[in-house]
């Protein structure tokens, strides 16, 4: 009896096997199909990451730019790139990460949603994000593969002119803007930035769509003007209350990557550089209210920054600031604890994607272009630095003093000419943006930045083409060399028509 109850179990388990087979086929940990709006979800977070981490392999424009120094390991701060091969990180951070999912997300929408405003609204918002992540290559690296790029047919794609690339991504963003229905659905909490908004998008792409005007007004001056005075038009940030942020939580694996990257990682080796804090503090009577929001007082209680590229474990850390902020009092803001986003070193501090004090500096910059965007350079740039303190966590009379000292008011502001005075205070408000600080430096080349002492190379003003590429895409590669002068971390792009560096 007990023989025939075991070969019972045994053909009942055998029969249950071979019923369906293909299921051992099947990986539950990654699933076959994915709904368009996870895909979207995951490349808003892969993107963010990307321009948002501190890690050494991936993302040192802090250090290039020199908000930070490094005081043990100076291969990043000596501008060193291929050391540990940031430039293939980015590149596949941006293409394998983020424009994929993108694209794969496009593809699937018009089967996963019903609704016709819907599609739209998403396929829209989703080509925004792609304009917007090649943005960062194309100001990376020059020319790029675009047109094959996310082709699977195409495993060796080609290189596209970066100029005509850029173009045609401000192509894509006015027939994306066009296509918004405000009275129409989207994402909802799957995306992690607007909440579906279709309005926010619209808003945030015509703001996107004046940075990227802003960026080409010394290549190519009139469709620069044009591009930015249509933008202004459409309507842009004019508060805070726009800001383009991902909210982290504080629990990984959707936490902050600069919490990732220097506390959960337990780094001690990056602190503010003598340069960024002297800017920030020239003297303790004219302390920038931002400062405690940037970094932490050292041992000793005060402020201080160690000389850019002087570690290779020659300095204590604890001698200087590193970067974090304020432990917050719990409880509503009040006038002697104003609202703050917190410590840049918070498991849940947000990542910013663009913001309303760049827009305003923008506005400023497009003044003194000449073109016809309203408000004078003064206005716009006294509402940026504005902007800049009270979303770190200042008060508006705190903006309102710092912006009464000699060195910030417009009129006697450090700088010779009105585009270096906006220059050094974006560059202070861009700080945890390093990115877009290396961008802004290079087109206007101010404020100057000194090669730290042993420097690997002059001030990058782009990065060389992965390892990857040159190994494997070879034809395309070596053309895309050619094309742009030379896969040198010197070879200015199409943008960057100046120079200092």
């Amino acid at each position: 009896m007990k023989k025939t109850a075991f070969i019972f179990v045994l053909v009942s388990m055998l029969s249950a096997c071979t019923k369906d087979i293909t299921k051992l086929n099947i990986d539950p940990k990654n699933p076959v199909n994915v709904p368009s709006y996870s895909l979207f979800t995951e490349a808003e977070r892969s993107i963010t990451n990307t321009v948002t981490s501190a890690s050494v392999n991936l993302n040192i424009f802090r250090l290039i730019e020199q908000q930070w120094t490094e005081t043990t390991y100076l291969n990043e701060t000596d501008y060193q790139i291929t050391y540990r091969k940031q430039p293939d990180a980015i590149w596949s951070a941006i293409y394998s990460g983020a424009l994929t999912n993108l694209d794969r997300a496009k593809k699937l929408i018009p089967t996963d949603v019903n609704d016709a405003g819907t599609q739209k609204n998403e396929i829209a918002i989703a080509d925004i994000m792609e304009v917007y992540s090649y943005y960062y290559l194309v100001t990376t690296f020059g020319n790029i593969p675009y047109s094959q790029a996310l082709d699977i047919n195409q495993p060796f794609p080609k290189y596209d002119d970066a100029a005509t690339i850029y173009s045609e991504l401000l192509t894509r963003l006015d027939a994306d803007i066009a296509a918004l229905n405000p009275s129409a659905g989207s994402y909802g909490n799957a995306d992690i930035i607007y909440g579906g908004i279709p309005a926010n998008w619209a808003k945030f792409a015509n703001t996107l769509k004046l940075k990227m005007g802003i960026t080409i007004a010394d290549f190519d001056n009139v469709k620069a003007k044009a591009v930015v005075e249509a933008a202004v038009k459409a309507g842009v940030f004019t508060s805070n209350d726009d800001n383009a942020l991902f909210a982290y939580v504080t629990t990984p694996p959707n936490t902050n990557p600069v919490w990732v990257d220097l506390v959960q990682s337990q780094r001690h080796d990056f602190v503010g550089t003598s340069q960024f804090i002297g800017l920030l503090n020239p003297n303790t009577a004219t302390q920038d209210p931002r400062t405690p929001y940037f970094f932490a007082e050292n041992k000793n209680s005060v402020y201080l920054g160690a000389d850019n590229g002087s570690g290779s474990g020659g300095i204590v850390y604890s001698n200087y600031s590193l970067p974090s902020g304020p432990l917050l009092t719990p409880g509503p803001p009040t006038s002697s604890q104003p609202k703050s986003i917190g410590s840049v070193t918070n498991p849940d501090f947000p990542g910013l994607l663009l913001d309303y004090s760049e827009t305003e500096f923008n506005l400023a910059e497009a003044v003194e272009r000449g073109y016809n965007v309203g408000g004078t350079i003064e206005s716009h740039y006294d509402a940026a630095i504005t902007a800049s303190i009270t979303y770190w966590g200042g008060t508006a009379a705190q903006a309102n003093a710092y912006l009464l000292l000699p060195n910030v008011a417009f009129a006697t502001a450090t700088g010779t000419t009105p585009l270096q005075k906006i220059a050094l205070q974006e560059y202070l408000a861009l700080y945890n943006r390093g990115w877009d600080a290396w961008i802004v430096n290079r087109r206007l080349d101010y404020p100057a930045l000194v090669a730290p002492p042993n420097a690997y190379s002059a001030f990058p003003v782009r990065f060389t083409y992965p390892i990857s590429e040159q190994n494997v895409n070879v034809v395309n590669y070596n053309q895309a060399s050619t094309a742009i002068g030379g896969d040198k971390v010197t070879t200015k792009l199409f943008f960057d028509t100046k120079g200092a560096y």
